[in-house]
């Protein structure tokens, strides 16, 4: 097993006033030649955008884009005409393909909206360029890991990667057993709330571990914790 730390304040941070961001990964004017990607995991942005305020219409191309809200709703439009309030619980999907536009605005005018984004090379170039979204009840994450997106499921989203996301919400000192789904994969966890350990390292709120070279990875919660599991292809 081979692991790589990637603590919560060593990440980018950028504070535009509207909009408040930290970066896993290289992104905007954060730039780390050492945290440009994990696998096929481009982008991981942890954004806070103040009531009314969002990103107005730009394009994206070649790319599998995943939106969580974890609090607060986000509103949602695009050039294949997708259109939708994405509120706590939802996850959004969007393939980038061959180009598209889109714009992201807090639906609220006064609440926050906290959101991860996250940006997946796709498996091939060119593809048609496609939305969805999807709410995923919050009790079937309870001591127990909830599939979220996959690259062929009726339950969860699909994306043209072969990729896994789980969201696992634990009481304290429960312990659970991820299985990555194809061999030579990697899996990248992050901590959304509470603290965990997995391969006997400790991680706090926001702090991650990328994980690979293995076929099977624990986690123990050490306090009540959520997080995110993005198991990806490594090459």
């Amino acid at each position: 097993m081979k692991k790589i730390l990637y603590t919560a304040d060593s990440r980018g941070h950028a504070d535009h006033g509207w909009l408040d961001a930290h970066h896993s990964f290289s992104f905007g004017n954060y730039y780390d030649p050492e945290r440009i990607h994990f696998g096929m995991l481009r982008v991981l942005n942890d954004d806070i955008v103040q009531g009314g305020m969002g990103f107005g219409m730009h394009p994206h191309d070649n790319m599998e884009i995943i939106t969580i809200p974890l609090t607060g709703a986000l509103e949602h439009k695009d050039s294949t005409g997708g259109h939708g309030v994405i509120k706590q619980y939802d996850v959004q999907v969007m393939s980038a393909g061959t180009g598209l536009y889109h714009s992201e605005f807090n639906h609220s005018k006064t609440d926050l909206v906290n959101l991860l984004q996250i940006w997946v090379f796709p498996k091939e170039k060119g593809i048609k360029p496609r939305y969805d979204q999807k709410t995923f009840l919050p009790s079937e994450r309870e001591n127990k890991l909830q599939t979220i997106v996959a690259p062929d499921s009726t339950d969860a989203l699909t994306v043209h990667q072969d990729t896994w996301f789980s969201l696992g919400k634990f009481e304290a000192g429960k312990t659970t057993d991820y299985t990555i789904n194809k061999k030579g994969n990697g899996v990248y966890l992050f901590v959304i709330e509470g603290s965990v350990t997995a391969g006997e390292q400790l991680l706090n709120k926001r702090d991650a571990l990328g994980i690979y070279d293995t076929d099977a990875i624990s986690i123990t919660s050490t306090t009540d914790a959520e997080f995110l599991l993005i198991e990806v292809p490594m090459n």
